[in-house]
């Protein structure tokens, strides 16, 4: 096996041209979607934001309530706790259709009794 030259920029430990940029500004910013991989974006639970939109307009109390869980969903979601991340999304998920069928029997028994 031959050993590469120091000079060689392929050589390890010499830095390349794609690892260190012209000018530091233009370094690549990091945010939390760039530290995941694409593994652990897939474990994601869902937020169901349209189902809260309209669990807020039906029914605020409880629509109210699954805004809380749903960014409480989205914060576990960031710092990877999984667990927490599934048990909130699934308390969003309940609140919004218990607000939703509330707002709407509500809806009908105003328009059927008025």
């Amino acid at each position: 096996m031959i050993p590469k030259p120091k000079d060689d920029p392929a050589a390890p430990g010499a830095p390349s041209a794609l690892e260190t940029p012209a000018n530091p500004s233009e370094a690549p910013k990091e945010t939390s979607s760039n530290l995941q991989m694409p593994e652990e974006l897939a474990f994601y639970a869902p937020n169901y934001i349209c189902l809260t939109v309209f669990a807020v307009i039906l029914f605020p109390p409880l629509g109210l309530a699954a805004v809380y869980f749903s960014s409480k969903t989205t914060e576990a979601n960031q710092n990877q706790d999984w667990e927490q991340a599934y048990i909130n999304s699934g308390r969003t998920g309940w609140l919004d259709v218990f607000a939703i069928l509330i707002g709407l029997a509500i809806i009908y028994v105003y328009t059927l009794y008025m």
